[in-house]
């Protein structure tokens, strides 16, 4: 059976875009991340519950190197078909060495190193702003949804919002401009328990250094947005691993 009928069975679904959320217009970028949080839902050791994980999960690895290699995708695009006997496809590869290579464990001196880089750059102007756009001014999406983001930051990135919206760049929405005093103490008390919560889980798992203290409110704050699977800590991985991962692909491939 070839990978187009697999996806069918499997994924419900022969479009390989569909599959993973995304149209025939995304950017490699686009399809990596997509590839990735796509792939937890599946991953073997993420959904024991699945018998059909592991076979969903390597579906989607071969769905993945086909969109990955120009021009894999591009036949795919011209003609709607896979070449089942490329050396993309054909070869004998592990799908879940393959995912790790694509995606490297993140470690908390990787997360410190991405946050100091991360905090005050363009690219967080950027994943702000269009935060911003996507959720109409919204704060409280807004701030569940920035990356290295805890309530300390709110000024700073509502001063981002604010040159924004004066230089035109971006519509004042009411949402933001006239948010209420009222939701706004809301935020600042939910963010506060949210901390105390953490804190209180630490002390009862005796953790006590710096580095236990930032994984306990890593977990925690990916715990306060589970029904949003876009947490921090998937995107995180998937964009601070996109490059180092990359390069060791390409430094395998035949």
């Amino acid at each position: 059976m070839g990978l187009l009928e697999r996806c069918e069975e499997l994924l419900k679904t022969s479009n390989l875009y569909e599959v993973l959320g995304i149209n025939k217009e995304a950017t490699e970028t686009e399809i990596r991340r997509s590839y990735y949080k796509v792939s937890l839902k599946v991953h073997p050791d993420r959904a024991p519950e699945d018998p059909l994980a592991t076979e969903k999960f390597q579906v989607l690895g071969k769905l993945y190197a086909v969109l990955s290699d120009k021009e894999q995708r591009a036949v795919y695009d011209e003609q709607g078909v896979v070449d089942e006997e490329s050396d993309v496809l054909s070869q004998d590869r592990c799908w879940e060495d393959y995912w790790r290579l694509l995606f490297p464990k993140i470690t908390v001196q990787d997360i410190l190193e991405f946050e100091n880089k991360y905090k005050g750059s363009d690219e967080e102007r950027q994943d702000v702003i269009q935060l911003y756009v996507q959720h109409q001014g919204n704060m409280d999406a807004i701030t569940a949804s920035a990356m290295c983001c805890s309530q300390e930051d709110e000024p700073r990135l509502c001063s981002i919002l604010k040159a924004a919206i004066e230089s035109g760049e971006v519509t004042a929405f009411p949402a933001f401009t006239k948010e209420s005093e009222k939701k706004k103490k809301s935020r600042r008390k939910r963010a506060d328990r949210e901390r105390q919560e953490a804190e209180e889980m630490q002390k009862e798992m005796g953790l006590g250094d710096e580095d236990d203290s930032l994984v306990m409110m890593l977990k925690q704050k990916q715990k306060s947005r589970e029904q949003n699977f876009n947490s921090f800590l998937s995107d995180l991985e998937a964009k601070y691993s996109k490059e180092s991962g990359s390069k060791k692909v390409k430094r395998g491939k035949k």
